[in-house]
């Protein structure tokens, strides 16, 4: 996928204004790489392709409920901030670094995203209010690890959408002989190599 698909893509999805906004987003993404290491220098080139549709092909996976979603370790704003101007609904991006965390307030504000907040915690250290309608975390941890640290924040009718590599359905195994649930190794649109574990009813054996 060019960066000319990837940016059509978005249009024809997602109409222009988003498609701007999130331009917007990559410009504030693109300097402050030049401040803290948010996405490696040989993909700012491929910045659309690499991380804008790899983060938004997940809504692709979540139904159109205004249910509430958390991002677990945002990180540059991959996917939360790109899910927060593609969908209307509340999101939490949980993030355990500072400099991570003022970047992403300094979005929010910048790009009115008036329904995205930020959490400077660990994932564990979040107390549930209500289980998320959605949870995703990309390039955070191994799924058996990622179920442990916050299962708490879900229930069985909660989406776990989890971008992973090559290694996607190895994790899969590996997470079934403690977890149980409905789990579904999907092939991401921007890499062959690249696959997108989507995950439900997901609790404890």
């Amino acid at each position: 996928m060019t960066e000319d698909e990837a940016r059509q893509w978005i249009v024809d999805r997602f109409g222009t204004a988003r498609e701007a906004k999130l331009a917007a987003f990559v410009a504030l993404l693109i300097a402050e790489s030049q401040h803290q290491n948010l996405v490696s220098k040989s993909s700012i080139g491929e910045i659309w392709a690499r991380h804008i549709v790899d983060s938004a092909q997940l809504l692709s996976f979540a139904d159109a409920s205004d249910g509430s979603w958390i991002d677990i370790g945002t990180g540059a704003g991959l996917p939360g901030i790109v899910i927060a101007i593609l969908r209307d609904a509340p999101i939490m991006m949980v993030e355990p670094r500072r400099k991570r965390v003022d970047f992403l307030d300094s979005c929010l504000e910048e790009l009115q995203l008036v329904q995205a907040t930020t959490s400077l915690a660990k994932v564990e250290a979040i107390e549930p209010r209500a289980a998320a309608a959605f949870i995703s975390a990309r390039a955070v941890a191994a799924l058996p690890a990622l179920f442990a640290n916050a299962h708490h924040l879900s229930d069985k009718d909660t989406v776990w959408l989890l971008p992973k590599g090559q290694s996607a359905q190895s994790e899969v195994d590996e997470a079934r002989k403690a977890w149980q649930g409905s789990f579904h190794v999907e092939q991401s649109i921007t890499h062959p190599d690249s696959k997108i574990v989507v995950a439900q009813g997901v609790r404890r054996r």
